[in-house]
Order: structure tokens, then C-alpha cells, then sequence
């Protein structure tokens, strides 16, 4: 995929996003906006394979087999960013909740003690 990358930036690779945009941008675009980029890309990868009379892979096919895979790279990156991110909001909520119980507990603890025990902690803190 490396080498992909190189390629599409040595050869200034352009996609098609309200008019030409560059391998760089696809980052900064939503998965329905690379979606989209994908489908346009395909209809053109199509209507290549379905004009020529000999198997032979010309350069433009090979840039354009080139950029479908990066921007199934782009978006595969995308979706397990998503991911990870979804899983994180999960872990900290979860670490929150049994946060707060812990605090309850404590407070439930600290209530429950007797007068006695109350001002034998409140010397402790002077």
C-alpha cells in the first residue's frame, strides 16, 4: 500500500470531488462524500473494461485500479477509526459509571459511621 501511496503522489493522482481533488484531500472526506468518489471511480473502471477489444492494461487503468484500492484503503482506515473511537466512548462511559458508584459507596460509608468515628477523622485532618 506503500508503494500505492508513492505512486499516486509522484504521479499526482486527481479523484473526482466537485471537480479534481488530490490523494491528500481524500482524507478530509466523510465515507459518504468517499463513497461517492468510489462509485464514480468504479462507473469509470466499467466503462474502461467494457470500450477495449484487447485485455491488454493500459497506464490509465492501472491508475485507475490504483485509486479505487486507496480509497478502499482510505475508507477501511476510516471505518476502524470509527470503530475504536465507538469502543473508547464505551470504555469511558462504563469507567465513569463505576466511578460514580465507587463515590455513592464511599459517601453511603462515610454516612453510615458513627458521631464518634466522624470526629476521630476530623482530627485526623487537622
Amino acid at each position: 500500500m506503500e508503494k500505492m501511496f508513492e505512486t499516486a503522489v509522484r504521479q499526482k493522482y486527481r479523484y473526482p470531488f466537485k471537480g479534481m481533488i488530490s490523494t491528500e484531500d481524500l482524507w478530509d472526506l466523510s465515507l459518504s462524500n468517499l463513497d461517492a468518489v468510489f462509485k464514480v471511480l468504479n462507473a469509470e473502471k466499467k466503462q474502461s473494461e467494457e470500450e477495449s477489444l484487447l485485455s491488454v492494461k493500459s497506464d490509465k487503468d492501472t491508475a485507475l485500479d490504483n485509486k479505487i484500492a486507496i480509497v478502499r484503503y482510505i475508507v477501511s482506515v476510516k471505518l476502524d477509526e470509527r470503530e475504536k473511537a465507538a469502543k473508547a466512548a464505551e470504555v469511558k462511559a462504563q469507567r465513569e459509571k463505576i466511578l460514580s458508584i465507587m463515590a455513592n459507596k464511599q459517601e453511603a460509608d462515610l454516612a453510615n459511621k458513627s458521631i464518634e468515628e466522624l470526629k476521630a477523622m476530623l482530627e485526623e485532618l487537622k
